[in-house]
């Protein structure tokens, strides 16, 4: 039986770790996590926050994945979405989620990402 999801892999292009590692690290505030030896032979990076982890993978003939994403779910997400700012990130607010603060982000390599809030009663983040 599915208890859990372990991570969520994103693909992305040779060459961009340094970029990927300045947004999830820098920018997010992930922790980089070392890849087993037979892994890290391929490129790529992972990250992990709590027990979310981020794998981010090379594929070859890359194209970034514009609807599909993962759901982030954040605390006080109008500071987490002034952090993003000051990094350079574009935010973009979503109101269609009934209870939920939200916005869309994407990474260096132009995966889509999504960030939400469960609201309280107040209409504020939780």
């Amino acid at each position: 039986m599915i208890s859990a999801i372990d991570h969520v892999q994103l693909a992305t292009p040779a060459g961009s770790e340094d970029d990927l590692r300045a947004f999830y690290a820098g920018a997010l505030g992930m922790t980089e996590i070392p890849k087993p030896p037979a892994l890290a032979a391929r490129g790529g990076c992972w990250f992990q926050t709590g027990p979310v982890q981020l794998h981010l993978g090379i594929e070859r003939n890359f194209s970034p994945a514009k609807k599909a994403h993962p759901g982030l779910r954040v605390t006080g997400i109008e500071a987490f979405a002034a952090r993003l700012t000051a990094h350079g990130v574009n935010v973009t607010w979503d109101d269609d989620l009934p209870g939920h603060l939200r916005f869309f982000a994407h990474d260096p390599v132009g995966n889509r990402l999504e960030f939400l809030e469960p609201v309280t009663p107040s209409g504020r983040g939780e």
